[in-house]
C-alpha cells in the first residue's frame, strides 16, 4: 500500500473533502488504548475519545475479536428477516437499562430522531394531543445532532443558520431552569428532551436536583422525559448513565457513541412497551439498524464496560484528574473554571488568555490531543482505561501550556 505523509494526507483531504470540519493538524494512522500515532510514528495521548465513542479504549481486544468473529459469519440481513444477534442484543440492552423495549439505529442523530418520533406519536395516540400540534421542550445550547429536524431547535448559529425552513414543534428554554420548564408546559406538550450534562456546550453540569425535578414535572403533566445519553452514557461520568447521579427514571433513554465500542456505529432508544409500543410494522426502521455485526460489537462493548468496572474507574480517575486541574487553576491566570463529572471535563479559559484553539494546538505539539469548544473551553474526555501515570504524564504537558 502506498504510504503518504501527514502533510500529503491533509492536503488530499482539503482538496477532495467538504470543509465541514476544522480538525487539529494531526493525522491519526494507528491507535491502541489511550494512544494514537501519526504516519511519521509520533505518539499522542488521546484526550477526546472520538467525543466519548471510545470509552473502552482504542481497539479493545475483546471488541475487535467480536467484530472479526462476526464478520466471518454474517454482517447484514436488514430487518426483512430475523437474525441471530439482534434478539440477544435487545435482551442485553433491555436488562442493562431496565426498560422493556429497544429500538436499534446506527448513529446518535438517528436515535434522537427516533425519540422525537416516539414522543410525537405517543402524544397523538396515547395523550390524545390534537393532530400536528405536539410540542417538545428542549434547552438552550443543546446539541442533539445534525439532521434538519434537530438543527431546527439548535441555538448555535453555526449549526442552525441557512438550513430553513425549520421544523416546528419545539419550545426552547434555558438549561438548568426548572421554573422555565414548568412555564413552557402546555396541553400540547408531549415530551422533554435533555442532555444530563451538556457536552458540546462546554461540559455544563446542571445543579443537583435539576434532572430529578424534570422527572417530577414530566409525571405531573403526563409528558415523556427523554435523556440524551449519547455522549454521557456508558460510564463516562462515573455511572452507567449520567442521569443515575440523581433519583430520576426517564421514559426514554437515547444511546449511541460508546455503545459501538469505538469500532462500529450503533445507537438505540430504550423505553417501556407503553411508549415504544406506538410503533407498528412499517412505521419506522433502518436497513442497518440491528445488523448482526453491530449487535455483536455492541454486546462486547457492554461486556467490557461492566467487566472492567469502567464506571468506577471514571469516578476514580476523573476525581484525580480534576483535582490536578483545579490545583493548576489556583496558579494559572489563564484558567477561569474547571468543571465536569467523571472523565468528562471542561476547562473554561479567561477571555484575557485568548481563544482555546491556540492551547489545543500547543498541547497537540506536545503530544496530547484534545479539542476546543465554543472558543473559550477545552474539553478533556480520555478513554476510561486511562491510568494515574497516564494522567500525570498528561498533566506535565497541560502545566507547560496552561501554567
Amino acid at each position: 500500500m502506498e504510504k503518504y505523509s501527514s502533510r500529503q494526507l491533509m492536503d488530499i483531504e482539503h482538496r477532495y473533502g467538504a470543509h465541514n470540519y476544522h480538525p487539529l493538524e494531526v493525522v491519526i494512522a494507528k491507535a491502541e488504548g489511550i494512544w494514537v500515532e501519526d504516519p511519521e510514528g509520533k505518539r499522542y495521548i488521546d484526550m477526546l475519545s472520538a467525543y466519548s465513542a471510545v470509552n473502552q479504549g482504542h481497539r479493545h481486544p475483546a471488541i475487535i475479536q467480536a467484530l472479526k468473529d462476526q464478520a466471518d459469519i454474517l454482517t447484514l440481513t436488514s430487518r426483512a428477516f430475523f437474525n441471530d444477534r439482534w434478539p440477544l442484543f435487545a435482551r442485553k440492552l433491555s436488562e442493562l437499562t431496565g426498560k422493556e423495549m429497544i429500538l436499534p439505529m446506527n448513529t446518535g442523530a438517528e436515535a434522537v430522531e427516533t425519540a422525537i418520533k416516539t414522543m410525537r406519536k405517543w402524544g397523538y395516540l396515547v395523550k390524545k394531543v390534537e393532530a400536528d400540534k405536539a410540542e417538545i421542550i428542549v434547552f438552550c445550547e443543546n446539541f442533539h445532532g445534525r439532521t434538519t429536524t434537530i438543527v431546527s431547535f439548535s441555538t448555535d448559529p453555526e449549526g442552525h443558520d441557512f438550513y430553513g425552513p425549520y421544523t416546528p414543534g419545539f419550545t426552547i428554554v434555558p438549561y438548568n431552569d426548572l421554573n422555565a420548564v414548568e412555564k413552557a408546559i402546555s396541553k400540547n406538550t408531549v415530551g422533554i428532551m435533555v442532555e444530563p450534562i451538556q457536552g458540546e456546550a462546554g461540559v455544563v453540569v446542571p445543579d443537583e436536583g435539576f434532572l430529578a425535578g424534570l422527572g417530577k414535572i414530566a409525571r405531573k403533566h403526563n409528558v415523556l422525559l427523554a435523556m440524551d445519553e449519547i455522549q454521557t452514557g456508558f460510564c463516562r461520568t462515573g455511572k452507567l448513565f449520567a442521569y443515575q447521579h440523581e433519583d430520576v427514571d426517564p421514559d426514554i433513554i437515547i444511546m449511541g457513541k460508546a455503545l459501538g465500542g469505538g469500532v462500529f456505529p450503533v445507537s438505540a432508544v430504550a423505553a417501556n412497551q407503553d411508549v415504544l409500543g406506538v410503533f407498528k410494522p412499517g412505521t419506522h426502521g433502518s436497513t442497518f439498524g440491528g445488523n448482526p455485526l453491530g449487535c455483536a460489537v455492541a454486546m462486547a462493548a457492554i461486556d467490557v464496560l461492566l467487566k472492567e468496572n469502567l464506571a468506577e474507574r471514571a469516578t476514580e480517575m476523573g476525581g484525580y484528574f480534576m483535582g490536578q486541574l483545579r490545583d493548576l487553576q489556583k496558579k494559572s491566570a489563564k484558567i477561569k473554571l474547571v468543571r465536569g463529572k467523571g472523565l468528562l471535563i471542561g476547562i473554561v479559559l479567561n477571555e484575557s488568555a485568548g481563544k482555546a484553539r491556540q492551547y489545543t494546538n500547543a498541547l497537540k505539539d506536545k503530544g496530547l490531543l484534545c479539542k476546543e469548544t465554543h472558543d473559550w473551553i477545552i474539553r478533556f474526555a480520555p478513554p476510561l482505561v486511562i491510568t494515574k501515570a497516564d494522567i500525570d504524564a498528561a498533566m506535565e504537558k497541560i502545566r507547560e501550556v496552561l501554567g
